[in-house]
C-alpha cells in the first residue's frame, strides 16, 4: 500500500538529473529492482565517465527530497539507490530520513571524495584516481568497486584494503570501452587474489537503464 503526502513544500531539494526505476546493474546487488535518484553536480572529473552530462548541477532542477521520497515508494520496489554525479556532495540526511520513513532501504554509490552524510543501508564506495576519496569514509564501505582502466589500477586497488571494514565486499569492475582488453586480465587476477571478485555493467547487457 503506497502513503500519500499531502504536499511536495520543502525547505531543502536536491540537484536531480533524472530518476527511474529499473534493475541494479552492478556489484553485490546485480539483478535486483531499484528505484535511482540520479544527482546532479561533480567534479570528480573522471576522464571515462559515461553521464558526463550529470557534471553540471545548475543545468536540472531541484526537487524536494518529499517528492524523491515518494517516487521512490510508488515504484514499489523497496530499495533506491543514490547515484551521481557524485552525491556525496550534498547532506543526504533529509532524504534518507524520509527514505526510510515509508520502510524505503536506501543505497549511495560514491567516489566518497565528500564525506558521506546520510543514513544508509549500503555503501557502494567506487574511489577514482582523479579526485582520491577522504580516508575517513573507506571504514563505511559495504563494497569496494574499483573501476579498472589499465594494469596499474590492480595495485591501486590493493592500497584500500587495511581501511575497510572486515566484511567489506571487493569488487573488481572492467571499464567498458576498455572491457576486451582488460577483462581477460581481471580474470587472471581474480583467480590469483580470491578476496577479490568481478562486477560487470549487466545493464548495458541486457539493455536497461
Amino acid at each position: 500500500m503506497h502513503l500519500k503526502l499531502r504536499n511536495y513544500m520543502s525547505v531543502f531539494s536536491l540537484p536531480v538529473m533524472e530518476e527511474f526505476y529499473t534493475i541494479q546493474g552492478e556489484g553485490v546487488y546485480s539483478g535486483v529492482p531499484a528505484y535511482f535518484i540520479r544527482l546532479a553536480g561533480c567534479d570528480v572529473g573522471c576522464v571515462w565517465c559515461d553521464v558526463k552530462e550529470s557534471w553540471d548541477a545548475s543545468a536540472y532542477p531541484k526537487i524536494a527530497v518529499e517528492k524523491l521520497a515518494q517516487n521512490a515508494l510508488d515504484s514499489g520496489c523497496g530499495l533506491s539507490v543514490i547515484t551521481g554525479g557524485e552525491p556525496a556532495m550534498y547532506d543526504l540526511s533529509l532524504l534518507t530520513q524520509e527514505l526510510h520513513k515509508f520502510g524505503v532501504r536506501v543505497h549511495i554509490e560514491t567516489s566518497a571524495a565528500y564525506p558521506i552524510i546520510g543514513d544508509f543501508d549500503w555503501v557502494t564506495l567506487s574511489p577514482k584516481k582523479f579526485k582520491f576519496p577522504v580516508d575517513s569514509e573507506l571504514a563505511k564501505a559495504d563494497e569496494l568497486k574499483v573501476i579498472v582502466f589499465n594494469k596499474s589500477d590492480f595495485e591501486w586497488a590493493e592500497t584500500f584494503i587495511g581501511k575497510l571494514k572486515a566484511n567489506c565486499k571487493m569488487l573488481l569492475q572492467p571499464e567498458w570501452d576498455k572491457r576486451e582488453k582488460i577483462m581477460p586480465l581481471i580474470i587472471e587476477y581474480v583467480k590469483a587474489n580470491p578476496q577479490w571478485h568481478i562486477s560487470l555493467q549487466t545493464h548495458k547487457y541486457i539493455g536497461v537503464p
